[in-house]
């Protein structure tokens, strides 16, 4: 087995095994226990990310790709989401963003549904009134306001070097729960 197809594998090994952590956290917090199946359509969960890893010395700064990397970090959260339904996927309209959530779009059979970062607040409500499982991809200062706007509380903003941040918020009836996850994807650049 080559050694980029090894880093491969074990690069889903690890997407797999830090969605099954998040299930795990979830039904020893007690937070599903609350739920019966009664009020199982009061339930849903969003996921926030930041987008991947971006061109920085991209032909145009303000609208930048994603490096090799960036693609690859997108195609590990289409593999760590996999096992979840999905009704919604939402970007910013950003090359680097709408790139991010491609791979999840295409798997699940979505189309990219485009939200303005300007207005957070009413796309927050949104959410809210739609109670859709959804993917959000955003930018370093938008994803974690996104996230206290949803929760009604302080969420830490993230510095732009960071790209491994998934966060998890379920809803049940009006109250939210965060889980911040740390994607444990690697990159694998072929050697030459």
């Amino acid at each position: 087995m080559s050694v980029s197809l090894k880093k491969a594998v074990l690069n889903r090994f690890n997407a797999r095994s830090l969605h099954i952590v998040a299930i795990l956290i979830l039904i020893f917090s007690g937070f599903s226990n609350e739920v019966s199946a009664q009020d199982s359509e009061k339930t849903f969960t969003l996921y926030l990310v930041r987008h991947a890893e971006k061109e920085l010395s991209a032909d145009d700064p303000k609208d930048p790709p994603l490096t090799e990397c960036g693609e690859q970090r997108a195609e590990s959260l289409a593999y760590f989401l996999a096992s979840v339904d999905l009704d919604a996927v939402y970007s910013t309209d950003y090359l680097r963003t709408r790139s991010t959530a491609q791979p999840v779009a295409r798997d699940k059979k979505l189309e990219i549904q485009i939200y303005d970062p300007k207005g957070m607040e009413d796309f927050a409500k949104v959410l809210i009134e739609q109670k859709q499982e959804a993917l959000v991809v955003g930018h370093s200062n938008s994803t974690p306001n996104l996230a206290g706007l949803l929760l009604k509380q302080e969420v830490e903003p993230i510095d732009e070097s960071i790209y491994d941040r998934i966060y998890q918020l379920v809803f049940y009836q009006d109250r939210g729960q965060l889980q911040l996850l740390h994607s444990t994807f690697v990159c694998n650049l072929a050697e030459e």
